[in-house]
């Protein structure tokens, strides 16, 4: 059988030449990376679910890549500041950020912000998601979110409910609920999860939202009741928990997730090696049994592709909740 090299076959090809030609340094530059330790910025203090994750990976990107990763925490404004660290990092493959969720509300809160997450970063993987879970103290009177919804319509500003923070994604998916259900429900906005979690355990405050991570050992442990998931299905330890689109609101998805991203322009081969790294390195039994154990994680170990495509869709659907509450941040 004969091929024949058509005009535009032999345009192709020398478009397939130029290509190599000009991917030659950043082919370079993977070659002789990394040149020296290698920087995970955290943009939250330690002990956070974030900064936990970050050092969950790094003794196997440490393996993977032949030289020491080291967690960097640079917490304050809303994780700004350690954000744009690597925003405005040299994009050589030696800083990489591993954030939140709050890293898609951040332009709508933070509207002055000195770098743009669109412009200044790449994206490596979307590791995983745990969702938001609404919980109260034992003897409320809700057991679902029907419930809740009946009550806060029938009282309203009476029924109140606590977030970690004025702008979280647990204070917006509420925000969103009372959009959809025309009820109006008083907020408490704690400055952490510890705080919001013992007082609703006391009874100050009606119901909470939070992370399933941060909820599990007091649902588990009887001190508090869940009454709705706001994932894409219904996490193992609690398979009785309705999730909010089994309750009657389609669409309705709130997940605290864990991303990594690069400095804009960072080599493709880099990204994609890191990318590599990452996934062996939480597909691992212990790291895998961690994230799924102790975050409520569902690992999700996405290509730079799906980050970006899943943070645009967070960008836009929390940023319209900003926009149409005036929210601002703490």
């Amino acid at each position: 059988m004969t091929h024949r090299i058509t005009r535009r076959g032999a345009l192709g090809l020398a478009g397939g030449i130029a290509g190599t030609v000009l991917a030659a340094p950043a082919l370079h530059a993977q070659a002789g990376w990394p040149n020296g330790p290698i920087r995970i910025v955290v943009p939250f203090a330690p002990g956070g679910s974030t900064d936990a994750v970050a050092r969950l990976v790094s003794p196997g990107l440490t393996q993977r890549l032949g030289q020491s990763v080291v967690v960097e925490n640079r917490s304050g404004a809303a994780g700004s500041i350690g954000t744009e660290v690597v925003a405005h990092a040299k994009p050589d493959g030696q800083t990489w950020l591993l954030t939140f969720d709050s890293h898609a509300v951040m332009p709508a809160l933070l509207p002055s912000l000195p770098f743009d997450l669109t412009r200044d970063l790449d994206p490596v993987m979307l590791i995983g998601g745990a969702p938001y879970v609404i919980a109260t103290k034992p003897d409320k009177p809700y057991h679902t979110l029907a419930d809740l919804v009946n009550a806060a319509k029938a009282r309203p500003d009476a029924v109140s409910y606590g977030s970690t923070g004025n702008g979280t994604i647990g204070h917006l998916t509420m925000m969103l609920l009372q959009q959809r259900t025309g009820t109006k429900m008083p907020h408490i906005a704690y400055r952490g999860g510890g705080l919001a979690v013992n007082d609703t355990v006391a009874g100050h405050v009606d119901v909470m939202i939070g992370s399933a991570a941060l909820l599990a050992p007091h649902i588990s442990g009887g001190s508090l009741r869940a009454i709705a998931q706001f994932g894409p299905s219904r996490l193992p330890g609690l398979a009785q928990v309705q999730t909010g689109e089994e309750a009657g609101f389609p669409g309705l998805l709130a997940e605290a997730w864990w991303g990594v991203f690069a400095p804009a322009g960072t080599p493709a081969p880099i990204v994609a090696r890191v990318n590599a790294a990452l996934r062996e390195s939480l597909n691992e039994e212990r790291a895998r049994k961690m994230m799924e154990e102790t975050q409520q994680a569902r690992l999700v170990l996405s290509s730079p592709a799906e980050l970006k495509t899943f943070v645009d869709g967070q960008m836009e659907t929390w940023g319209q909740v900003v926009r149409d509450n005036a929210i601002r941040a703490d």
